[in-house]
């Protein structure tokens, strides 16, 4: 029988393993990732130079946030009832189409038809993105093999997986913010977005060979079980929210600016230092496992771990607001090594997070608690992304970085109260 069919077809009609499913899920979400961090890089740059404020520029990516919201929470449904193998086609077919509406965007349009365009296709996109990354880290949990002989066993490998995945994709992103400085330079915005729609919609074909019934549940989920009742759930989901607002408060609009504006960096400098930054925070994010062993520390990470790592969190935006006050040094230097160490620190933390949600849920109902705590991300940077626009004209980068420190103390105290994971104690 398989000898009269082609390579193709045996892989179409094959079952995949375990590891092959990872294999292909992880690969899409790489090529996505490039995709959206380039053109993060891309529309804030090119707005920039066309003379928008950080506040509009931030406005651009207002509905990229909050339709991010409502993705995660109705799409961690989507993927319980109807399988992840088809949320992951829709995120990737969308972002495509989000590209592609960015090619006639033009600088003679007049700016509030730009804004709303632009605003509209970012919309889409952040449908795209979160529907994409809930599959994909829904999609670890299925796959893991069981170990009901050695469950701690099987939570290392968990967290390694998802240590892998998570630290890849920011890694990736962090090429795509390179990507985009390099775009927008060599072959301006237009060509630029072109170039990532057909890229993508090669990566998608890979996903073709996926069983329909990865993450589907057995029986069909009621439409309540989309607000989760797990504390450990709600509460950790309370702490992504500060963290990432934490993040993005500088990050998304403020830092790009400052860089470019105050420092006088080129565009494919800034987007080099940004692309650098994430791809060391997706290097340490992946190597958090091993890290934790050579510290001692060989079980998976608990509820101390997120306290811990939030707590030396707080006090480093604190610390560079502080030398930009004083004027200590050179400013670039104070903020360039500043959020070096903060990378570091957050990548540590954000990566126990990306664990910890699994370990409190179960296999088939994985969708729907990733897709409630991402919903919890995705509103955190929607906070951060529009504070990062407005405190930088009220107060500059020293007001972006103090409110990224009141928001990690924020969810340092919320994870005190998390409750211990899932068939183990706290470590």
């Amino acid at each position: 029988m398989w000898q009269n069919l082609s390579r193709l077809e045996i892989m179409l009609l094959k079952p995949l393993s375990a590891l092959q499913q990872y294999a292909v899920v992880t690969a899409n979400y790489w090529a996505f990732t490039l995709t959206d961090g380039a053109l993060r890089m891309l529309v804030v740059f090119h707005f920039h130079e066309l003379g928008y404020s950080t506040l509009e520029i931030a406005f651009l990516f207002l509905f990229y946030e909050f339709f991010g919201i409502i993705t995660n929470l109705y799409g961690g449904y989507l993927g319980a009832r109807f399988g992840l193998r088809l949320t992951l086609w829709a995120g990737t077919l969308m972002q495509v189409g989000a590209l592609l509406m960015l090619i006639p965007v033009a600088d003679s349009w007049p700016k509030w038809w730009s804004v709303a365009y632009v605003m509209l296709a970012q919309a889409i996109s952040g449908v795209a993105k979160d529907l994409n990354k809930m599959s994909a880290k829904s999609a670890i949990k299925t796959v893991v093999p069981e170990t009901p002989n050695d469950q701690n066993q099987g939570e290392k490998q968990l967290f390694k997986w998802v240590a892998i995945l998570t630290g890849s994709k920011n890694a990736l992103k962090g090429v795509g913010f390179f990507l985009g400085g390099i775009l927008l330079t060599t072959i301006g915005f237009n060509a630029a977005v072109a170039v990532m729609a057909a890229a993508l919609f090669l990566a998608f074909s890979l996903t073709l060979v996926l069983p329909a019934e990865i993450g589907r549940m057995k029986q069909t989920p009621a439409f309540s079980s989309l607000f989760s009742k797990s504390r450990g759930i709600n509460v950790l989901s309370l702490a992504r929210f500060f963290l990432f607002g934490a993040r993005d408060v500088w990050f998304v609009v403020a830092l790009p600016v400052f860089l470019q504006a105050a420092l006088g960096w080129r565009f494919w400098e800034v987007g080099g230092f940004m692309g650098l930054w994430v791809i060391g925070y997706g290097i340490i994010q992946a190597a958090a496992p091993n890290l934790r062993r050579l510290w001692g520390k060989g079980e998976p990470p608990g509820v101390t771990a997120v306290e811990f790592w939030s707590a030396c969190l707080t006090a480093i935006p604190a610390l560079i607001a502080i030398a930009l006050w004083r004027q200590v040094g050179n400013p670039g230097l104070a903020v360039v090594v500043g959020l070096a160490v903060f990378g570091v620190v957050f990548a540590m933390n954000s990566s126990i997070h990306s664990y910890m949600v699994l370990a409190y849920t179960d296999a088939e109902s994985v969708s729907l608690n990733v897709g409630f705590y991402y919903m919890a991300n995705a509103a955190g940077r929607l906070l951060g992304t529009v504070l990062s626009g407005g405190l930088f004209l009220v107060g500059g980068m020293q007001a972006c970085l103090w409110a990224s420190a009141l928001l990690v103390g924020a969810a340092w105290l919320v994870s005190g109260r998390l409750p211990p994971p899932l068939r183990r104690s706290a470590i």
